[in-house]
């Protein structure tokens, strides 16, 4: 499985009809293109940051897709005031719990790894080693890991009910996002607490 995602520091204000137009625009849009396994966007409406990934069967549908989302990515920016900067991923990782709800956040962590000639042993110490701590995280909904071999990037969201579970679970995702760099070798270079204003990213489960 693999995922495109779209990236926009924008316009706070302009966050609510950016949400608008992805739900009722680009999302109904990707309904019909083959290998597309959904959309799902990420919000932070006090920094304006947004973040749309678009979930794909293969790599050949994703690179397929490119031109078809250009547009859409474009819309958006001009709604923010910002330039999406677009990154391709492999998803190495999902798992969930329960399904996300209308009140679901999000922690995202970025960070880059020590040698992409690892990437499949760091893929394997996530799965065996963080996720069961990761399932034990207070309000936990689901996980994903997704990784860009080529340039030794990894990004791992863990989603929760809600804003206040997530908040709760502060301390704990502290430490886990510690150990996550410890034995990945890796070094964070980017965490970030945003809301899940669109969710119907319908990745099968690798776990």
């Amino acid at each position: 499985m693999y995922a495109r995602t779209a990236t926009l520091r924008g316009r706070p204000a302009a966050v609510d009809q950016a949400v608008a137009f992805v739900r009722d625009e680009w999302l109904p849009s990707t309904s019909d293109l083959e290998g597309c396994t959904g959309l799902s966007m990420l919000v932070g409406r006090g920094s304006g940051r947004c973040i749309v990934t678009t979930g794909w069967e293969t790599e050949q549908t994703m690179l397929a897709s490119a031109d078809g989302m250009r547009a859409h990515r474009a819309r958006l920016g001009k709604l923010l005031g910002a330039v999406p900067v677009v990154g391709q991923w492999e998803v190495a990782v999902m798992h969930r719990a329960r399904p996300s709800g209308e009140r679901s956040s999000a922690r995202v962590t970025w960070s880059a790894l020590r040698d992409p000639a690892t990437m499949d042993e760091d893929i394997a110490t996530f799965r065996m080693t963080l996720l069961p701590r990761i399932e034990e995280l207070v309000g936990f909904s689901s996980v994903s890991l997704m990784v860009d071999r080529l340039a030794g990037r990894a990004v791992a969201a863990v989603t929760y009910v809600d804003r206040e579970a997530m908040l709760a679970a502060g301390q704990q995702a502290d430490a886990l996002q510690a150990d996550y760099a410890r034995q990945l070798g890796g070094r964070i270079t980017e965490v970030a607490e945003l809301d899940l204003a669109v969710a119907h990213l319908r990745i099968p489960q690798t776990v």
